[in-house]
Order: structure tokens, then sequence, then C-alpha cells
């Protein structure tokens, strides 16, 4: 029930924000924004497969996972080791995440940054481009047909790609029915946080030829990695393997070969 309670939340949590700033109010700030760097550019290149490295200090299945926490300190740490985005768990209440620290990580580093929240609103979307996300995620399982388009829309007039997250055939079936380009398949039921890396492997071969296709989650050894990039995975998404290391820069070598 991880999901909806999340999902229960976020709602009542978007509410709130909204009194205090009024979505007029973000829409305004929203005409001088930086200029983006592409994510969808970062993570296609075909020098082999492309890492998206994960600051995230916590969530509701493994707690804190780092207590020595560093958000600055790891995204550069990230970058020197070859990731060619990061990705910045922006919920507060679930796992330990701000604007905030987005808007310090985007900052610090010289590569896409990704906004990874359970977006529900469209003023999530102008808050993140605000903080200076590079890109979004998106959570079909969360969201309509109708929801998806509308919210890609507003992300790309922002200059902000968009990653689709799916976990099942139902989520694949409804993104294809939209314009996603950047479709995640994610081996963590997000109702359960129960996690199989076969997924990606089985969903894949649903996605037609063009879309760049990332894997998330649960993912911690290369033999799966090097799997993936036999099977045309352009990306892997990967945080907690590399958060609990001692040393991220060889654990990134280990796994991406790097």
């Amino acid at each position: 029930m991880y999901l909806t309670e999340i999902l229960k939340h976020k709602t009542i949590e978007v509410a709130e924000r909204k009194n205090n700033v009024p979505l007029e109010v973000l829409k305004a700030k929203s005409y001088s924004l930086p200029v983006r760097r592409s994510f969808k550019t970062a993570i296609s290149s075909t020098d082999g497969i492309n890492l998206i490295a994960e600051v995230k200090k916590a969530s509701p299945s493994a707690g804190v996972i780092r207590e020595d926490f560093d958000s600055i300190a790891l995204a550069m740490e990230y970058e020197e080791a070859g990731a060619k985005a990061i990705s910045v768990l922006t919920d507060e209440n679930f796992f330990q995440g701000s604007m905030d620290i987005l808007k310090m990580v985007r900052a610090a580093v010289h590569i896409p940054v990704l906004c990874k929240d359970f977006i529900i609103d469209e003023y999530q979307i102008y808050e993140a481009a605000i903080a200076g996300s590079d890109a979004i995620l998106l959570i079909a399982s969360g969201l309509s047909i109708g929801q998806m388009n509308r919210f890609m829309d507003i992300a790309h007039a922002l200059q902000m790609d968009c990653l689709v997250e799916t976990h099942s055939t139902d989520d694949v079936e409804k993104v294809l029915e939209t314009n996603a380009l950047i479709i995640g398949i994610n081996n963590r039921n997000l109702r359960t946080f129960i996690v199989e890396p076969k997924t990606t492997l089985m969903l894949k071969v649903l996605l037609p030829h063009g879309k760049i296709v990332v894997s998330e989650s649960g993912i911690s050894s290369p033999e799966i990695i090097s799997l993936y990039r036999e099977k045309g995975i352009h990306a892997v998404l990967i945080g907690e393997a590399l958060i609990r290391s001692n040393d991220i820069k060889a654990k990134i070598r280990e796994l991406i070969g790097r």
C-alpha cells in the first residue's frame, strides 16, 4: 500500500503549498528560467549503458540509507565517476528529500538533473522547473493518459524532458497511448516495494523501436546491467547500491565498467 499512502499524503501536501504560494505566482516565476541541460541526449548516448545516479537519503522500505548523507558531495562524486545524469528525490515525508536539495545539486554539477517525485498536479511541475530541474518523473500507475499528456506538454513548454515510469503491462499500454519518448521500467512494485530485476526484460519487449528505455530500482550487479545492455536498455537508474558503498567510484566502475 506504499503508493496509495504516498499519493494520499501528496494530495494534502500540494494543496497546502498552493495555499501558501498560488499557481499563478509559480507560473510568473517560470518565465525567466535557466537554460536546461538535455536529459534525453545525456541518457541516449550509444557509448555503453548510461548511468543515472540517485541522490536519496531514505526510503519507506529501507529507512535512512546513509547517516553521513551529503547530497552535494555525493552528486559531485557521481559526476566525476562518469554518471550521465543525476536523479534527486524531492519527496520530504517518505524520502527525506526536498527541492532545496535539488537546487543545490543542480548548482554543483554540470550534468542534467531529474526531479524524482510523485507528481499529481501541474503545480509540482512548475516547482521543479523553478528549482532548476532538467527533467521530471511521471509515474504511469498514478496518472491517467490525459494527465500524462497534459503534464508532458507543460514540462516540454518549460524545456524539461519527462521520464515516464512503468511497472506492468497495463502501465505500458497506457504509456503507449501518450507521446512519451523516454520510458522507465521500474523493477520495484510501488505498492509492495518488492523488487524483481527481470521486470525490465519482460516489459522491454513490449516497447516499440525508437523509445529511450531506462531501467530503475534494485540494480546491484554488473551481470544484470550487462544483460540490460545486450537487450537494448539505454540507461540504468541506481541509488541504494551506490549510496551504501564505501567507494562510490569503484562501485560505478564495477557496475558500469567505466
